[in-house]
């Protein structure tokens, strides 16, 4: 009797074990616009789903600010700016969203989302750059920095791709650059010979990814960009459990 007891309780903290796992393993994929408005978001919405899902993450997905607080925020491992543009957070919002990244949590840029806030230096810096501008979309090959970065490790060391190449201008010179443009192979780049298109780097207690690719509907059925956005989303969620102990912003009334 004693030992089916026994089986019986471990069976049940085992459960709750998996259980508080599962509810930590989340991210949220936020796609508000106050500005150009992407016709690749909604691809890109479900293309992240199911990416994530197939990882045994859950993905909510949300176009209201009102998300971004801090009882709803403390439930994701990271926050996907999915092509947001504008001004897109008001004063409390921004608040809650520096303390989650304080407090350890993780963002995930992909393209237009360094269209956005563009008067919020805290998160120029989060994002890591400013969109200054593009070319129209043509072809252009990228040049892997990092092969031994999980992000950039399945990519050739020069891969060809057909985007919407952003100029970048308030480049935290703090980020840790995997891929950069080489800008003799297109026309229209105004960043030199180190034009970083990828980047990775750890912000103000938080991690941070970003990608300047993800103008196209196209580019959300690519599987390498996929497999690197999925070693991105890894490198923001991170290993660790918030801990808002951490956060120095304080909360508006």
């Amino acid at each position: 009797m004693n030992t089916v007891r026994t089986y019986i309780l471990l069976s049940l903290a085992c459960l709750t074990f998996i259980s508080c796992n599962k509810q930590q393993k989340k991210v949220l994929i936020f796609s508000k616009t106050a500005a150009f408005r992407h016709s690749s978001i909604e691809k890109g919405v479900r293309s992240i789903k199911q990416l994530v899902k197939s990882k045994g993450i859950k993905a909510d997905t949300t176009e209201d600010a009102a998300y971004f607080t801090e009882d709803v925020l403390k439930q994701y491992r990271a926050v996907i700016f999915l092509n947001t543009t504008g001004d897109v957070l008001d004063d409390t919002q921004q608040a809650d969203f520096e303390r989650y990244i304080q407090a350890g949590g993780g963002f995930v840029g992909i393209h237009s989302a360094t269209d956005t806030e563009h008067d919020w230096r805290w998160y120029n810096k989060l994002v890591g750059a400013y969109f200054d501008g593009h070319p129209p979309i043509q072809d252009a090959t990228l040049k892997i920095i990092n092969q031994e970065d999980p992000c950039c490790r399945h990519l050739p060391e020069d891969w060809l791709f057909n985007d919407e190449w952003y100029n970048f201008k308030s480049i935290n010179p703090d980020i840790e650059v995997l891929v950069q443009i080489d800008e003799s192979s297109y026309e229209g780049g105004t960043n030199g010979e180190k034009h970083p298109v990828v980047w990775k780097h750890y912000y103000d207690g938080g991690r941070a990814f970003y990608t300047a690719i993800g103008h196209k509907k196209e580019t959300f059925d690519e599987p390498d960009f996929l497999q690197q956005v999925w070693a991105g989303i890894e490198f923001a969620m991170g290993k660790n459990k918030l801990d808002y102990s951490k956060a120095s912003t304080q909360r508006v009334p």
